[in-house]
């Protein structure tokens, strides 16, 4: 059984046969504005539910992309060195330095623990705006973990496009945990940089996991299509889909 909370924004503590992993720190306060280049922007609006003195140990840290600071703030990459393995992408790996894990596109790396089962981490393809804003939003992937009991899997800060669907047909999702907000900015207009709640149902579509998981979907004002978005699309969504979504309450432990 796997447990997962959710610590607010990205940030999730996954634990499971003796593995404590966390994706994506942001421990900033609330009231923070951020600037993510080219015009674009966000202020905090919410603090972590956990202080990350309150975590514990943590064994890996999976970190989508290192570039946006509404994924890694400043308190987030102060809690990095405390951690031995931090697995991003290739970039933010040369960014970052020391002993990063930096992985594309399928790429996979191996997490090993004494007395607990090893871990295969394989990176899945975002897009993290429409097409050809690669340039501007810089890479950014998401992490399937798998260790013989089915795959849990972070989209990661995606658009719905042709790589993310494609999860459908390379793995088993078991556990679905989708980056949602719908994000948008007004210096861009009508486009968006993750999904949005209508998205994440024809994924969940797709995928078939027996739970889906939205998660970064408040916290910051940059998000268009909250959770209330969410709640809509799944509610107008088949009863065998609508069955699969849970949501987490914000700082506590769930089993899942």
């Amino acid at each position: 059984m796997v447990t997962l909370t959710h610590i607010g924004g990205p940030t999730a503590l996954v634990e499971f046969a003796g593995w404590r992993i966390l994706t994506d720190p942001t421990f900033d306060p609330a009231g923070g504005k951020y600037k993510f280049g080219w015009g674009t922007g966000s202020t905090k609006t919410t603090g972590p539910a956990i202080d990350p003195a309150d975590l514990g140990p943590i064994d890996a840290v999976l970190l989508t992309h290192d570039h946006h600071e509404d994924n890694l703030d400043a308190a987030g990459r102060a809690f990095l060195p405390q951690v031995d393995t931090v697995v991003t992408t290739a970039a933010g790996a040369e960014r970052l330095g020391g002993a990063t894990r930096g992985l594309k596109d399928w790429e996979t790396t191996t997490l090993t623990k004494a007395g607990s089962p090893d871990i295969t981490i394989t990176a899945t393809p975002c897009r993290h705006g429409p097409p050809l804003s690669h340039p501007i939003v810089g890479d950014v992937i998401g992490f399937a973990l798998e260790w013989g009991e089915g795959v849990l899997w972070f989209s990661g800060d995606t658009v719905l496009y042709d790589g993310v669907k494609s999860v459908a047909q390379r793995l088993r999702v078991e556990i679905a945990v989708l980056h949602v907000g719908g994000v948008q900015f007004p210096v861009t207009g009508p486009a968006r940089y993750t999904m949005t709640g209508p998205d994440a149902v024809e994924l969940t579509k797709l995928i078939e996991p027996r739970v889906a998981i939205p998660i970064h979907y408040e916290g910051w004002k940059h998000f268009r299509d909250g959770k209330a978005g969410v709640e809509r699309a799944v509610a107008a969504a088949p009863s065998d889909v609508q069955a699969r979504f849970r949501w987490l309450t914000i700082g506590e432990p769930v089993e899942v």
